[in-house]
């Protein structure tokens, strides 16, 4: 990673929100700030941070990320100085806002400032009523589906461009269809879905924290709402199913995006499937840089910027060990696995588990990428071979089409070539995506 291709996730109230979710892990990160008094990132922290990001980047586009806790907790003004302060330093280049919301707090003054200026709106909920409010409460535990939708219904209304953050977790994982088909009705054309996976400490750490990093040695359990493993690749491969039949071109999710990048011999875009990582940090209201939004710990503590130049701080020997970390951890098990490829291992947060043969640094979720990546292969091989004929690559919908076709008229033989087109035996392609 060159000092200046990261990215930073900043957290200008930390992790103050209005919210209660039950799964969140960065609501306790409030610990690590005892003597707090203000929850804001003050005007020179925001005015060094918004420069020294600028600064540090040769790109003609500068992309700035905004999250919390919640960020609409700050007000509409000071997100009016965000941008104001963006013009100050843009020296010619263009810049581009993310901002993530629970869209709680959303009204017209905040779709004003979004539209004017070209934020791209990232709104978390969960699908349908019953399944969002099963985690997503408030501080008083009362639901809060209905004031999402308000927010939604907002940003639809003033023709804000906005996309979805979904968790996967134990209430929503097996609702996959009836998740899916909500966010489409709803006006989501990108999707992401997240996994819930976090283990609690049976005690509390020294810095009074539960959610604990994967090096975590003592007594710890995973928590009741992380998904479980196979839950999470059916609920994936459940949602491409339809999608590859239906949506493809017209709806785009994360996850499939990222995998038709590497089937299509690309390095992923997303820091989770790659090789090494190290280049998605997270800025606290502080000031204070860490290695990875996920770890927020006070050993991944880089240093504070109105000390330490950032760029500076991103090219520290700590910063590239974490990063490397991710390769040079992995299992035999992993290296040695036919869809390494996709995963890399996935994210260093979620390797905890041992592998069958007692090495250390499995992914809880090994088993649900296997499923989701064996699932999606001829899907993504078909892909792959019309862009680099440079086809589209909606056209899979048509060739699935036909095959289901054939599939009803007469299914081969399980020892048969599959009609797929993949080389393999039917038993061992496509007759799995019928079950």
């Amino acid at each position: 990673m060159s000092a200046s291709n990261f990215h930073v996730m900043a957290k200008p109230i930390g992790p103050i929100c209005n919210l209660d979710c039950k799964y969140c892990f960065y609501l306790e990160k409030e610990s690590l700030y005892p003597q707090v008094e203000r929850w804001a990132m003050r005007d020179e922290v925001l005015e060094s941070y918004i420069r020294q990001f600028i600064e540090s980047h040769d790109t003609p586009v500068i992309h700035f990320a905004w999250q919390g806790g919640e960020p609409t907790l700050l007000g509409v003004d000071y997100f009016k100085r965000v941008v104001e302060l963006e013009k100050r330093y843009a020296n010619g280049k263009r810049i581009t806002n993310a901002f993530q919301t629970n869209g709680v707090l959303l009204n017209e003054a905040w779709a004003d400032l979004f539209l004017e200026n070209e934020f791209l709106i990232g709104i978390s909920i969960d699908g349908p009523r019953e399944l969002h409010d099963a985690y997503r409460v408030d501080k008083g535990g009362q639901p809060t589906f209905d004031r999402v939708m308000h927010g939604i219904e907002v940003l639809r209304r003033h023709k804000v461009e906005f996309n979805t953050l979904t968790t996967v977790h134990r209430a929503n994982a097996d609702s996959p269809l009836e998740v899916y088909r909500f966010l489409k009705a709803n006006g989501s054309g990108y999707m992401q879905f997240i996994p819930i996976v976090e283990r609690a400490a049976q005690q509390v750490t020294t810095e009074g924290l539960r959610l604990i990093s994967p090096d975590f040695s003592g007594a710890a359990n995973v928590t009741p709402w992380s998904v479980d493993p196979r839950q999470f690749g059916k609920f994936l491969c459940t949602i491409f199913d339809e999608w590859v039949r239906r949506d493809v071109g017209r709806n785009f999710i994360q996850l499939f995006d990222v995998s038709l990048e590497v089937w299509s011999g690309l390095e992923a875009s997303l820091c989770v499937f790659r090789k090494q990582c190290g280049g998605a940090l997270a800025l606290e209201h502080s000031g204070d840089l860490y290695s990875c939004d996920h770890f927020v710990y006070p050993q991944n503590r880089l240093g504070n910027i109105m000390e330490s130049p950032l760029a500076a701080l991103v090219d520290t020997e700590q910063q590239h060990q974490f990063g490397e970390a991710k390769e040079t951890t992995l299992p035999r098990y992993c290296r040695e696995c036919d869809v390494r490829f996709a995963c890399n291992g996935e994210c260093p947060k979620h390797r905890f588990l041992t592998t069958p043969d007692g090495e250390p640094g499995l992914n809880y979720l090994c088993a649900g990428y296997k499923i989701f990546f064996h699932h999606i292969d001829p899907y993504m091989r078909f892909m792959a071979a019309e862009l680099a004929a440079q086809r589209a690559p909606a056209n899979v919908m048509r060739w699935v089409a036909e095959n289901d076709a054939r599939q009803k008229q007469g299914s081969p033989g399980r020892n048969d070539p599959c009609p797929c087109g993949s080389g393999k035996k039917y038993k061992q392609c496509c007759l799995n995506l019928r079950n």
